[in-house]
């Protein structure tokens, strides 16, 4: 029988015990950054024999699965996230953070690169454009491409990371993502316009693909930004937490120990200028005590032996024994912070009937695409023309939530127009 792996044996800590034999545990995947990505996380560890409920919040980026209480359920629901082409761990507001800084900083990276590069080979760009009505001569304008060609490529692979990896984790998990025809018609655009350099035509289109690398990482860091900002508040008060807590044995001796582990009935010594851990009751001492974080009030308050304090709440003039109440996520703290996420995650109607476009907005662009290129390979239009046609429909189709909400009616025409060859 295979056995729990050490870090799988942490996770147990995490785990909370409901009523009805349930168990309950806070995922962080990192790897969610559409509704897309929600849906396909919560409806695959929906379909999990022992998961009742699994519920995915894109700003906070955490995942929370209740199932029937069993030995390998961790393992199999971290399993289960894993095969849909995310990471999981431990859901940790400090982390959270840690990705979305790091996330954020890659992303103006890309941008900068594909920015620089992009407005580079423009300028080439119209240089050429200018000598096809004047007397540029092949050799000049050759020179121009294969220029174009050093700058714009290594931008594109760069900047492009964040689309590749994404489009390559959902190809090889047998699912499809809006990352793929982005990632395909970059590709196709880039590579026709390496043949078209070596064949020596004169349309090269690196300026195309390197700009439409630039504007949508420009899309998806002021979207990472909004959700980051949108969850900001929440996890500003979960990172309020203290990360140990002195818990005091039975013996007497005081041992650091994770937040995490303390339940209902420990006794905690929280020293002047200490986080209280947990929700409980004064059992010795006195102290003024900051309350602010829940009352508003800036003045603190006087906690006596049998007053309540709160997790988060800080402990500013003597030494306290609290005996605990309430630990880890049933602290009246994570109540406000669960309410705040709630609202967050609410979702209107029309984003719900996106939700529902976007199951089958990937296959039908790449369906209309592949179609495109048959259409015109059929009436004889030959493989380039018919390539480029396709990646138009491809590259037209990207900025996808544009193109399932506001844009959906009003700028479809251009999506047909790819089709015929006319955009």
């Amino acid at each position: 029988m295979a056995s729990h792996s050490p870090a799988l044996d942490a996770w147990s800590g995490q785990v909370r015990s409901l009523e009805n034999g349930l168990s309950e545990m806070d995922f962080l995947v990192p790897g969610m950054h559409c509704a897309g990505c929600m849906r396909k996380i919560e409806g695959g560890l929906s379909a999990l024999d022992a998961v009742t409920d699994a519920r995915a919040n894109l700003s906070t980026r955490r995942v929370r699965v209740r199932w029937q209480t069993g030995a390998k359920n961790v393992e199999n629901i971290r399993a289960a996230i894993e095969s849909l082409g995310f990471d999981a761990a431990p859901f940790d507001a400090r982390l959270a953070d840690q990705g979305d800084n790091a996330r954020s900083r890659s992303l103006l990276r890309g941008i900068a690169i594909s920015g620089f590069a992009a407005a580079n080979v423009m300028l080439l760009s119209v240089s050429v454009w200018a000598g096809l009505f004047s007397d540029m001569d092949g050799v000049t304008r050759q020179l121009f491409h294969w220029i174009s060609a050093l700058i714009a490529l290594p931008a594109v692979a760069y900047a492009g990371q964040p689309f590749f990896r994404s489009a390559a984790s959902a190809l090889k998990v047998g699912q499809m993502n809006m990352d793929v025809p982005i990632s395909l018609g970059v590709i196709l655009a880039s590579g026709a316009s390496l043949l078209e350099t070596m064949r020596g035509a004169e349309h090269v289109y690196f300026d195309a693909a390197i700009s439409l690398v630039f504007f949508l990482l420009i899309g998806r860091y002021l979207e990472s930004a909004m959700r980051s900002r949108a969850g900001e508040a929440a996890r500003n008060l979960l990172a309020i937490r203290s990360v140990a807590a002195i818990r005091i044995d039975e013996d007497g001796e005081r041992r650091s120990v994770p937040v995490e582990a303390l339940m209902p009935g420990d006794r905690v010594f929280v020293a002047p200028g200490m986080r209280v851990p947990a929700d409980g009751a004064v059992a010795d001492g006195a102290s003024d005590v900051d309350m602010s974080l829940l009352s508003g009030e800036s003045v603190p308050e006087r906690a006596l032996a049998g007053d309540n304090v709160y997790a988060g709440t800080l402990n500013l003039s003597g030494p306290l024994l609290v005996d605990i109440k309430a630990a880890s996520e049933d602290t009246l703290l994570a109540q406000i912070a669960r309410l705040m996420e709630a609202a967050e995650q609410g979702r209107a109607g029309f984003v719900r009937l996106a939700d529902r476009i976007a199951r089958f907005y990937a296959p039908m662009v790449h369906l209309l695409a592949a179609g495109t290129f048959v259409g015109w390979m059929l009436i004889g239009a030959g493989w380039h023309p018919a390539l480029m046609t396709a990646v138009s429909v491809l590259i037209i189709t990207c900025p996808c939530a544009l193109a399932l909400l506001c844009r959906w009616c009003k700028w479809w025409h251009r999506g047909c127009c790819c089709v015929l060859g006319f955009w």
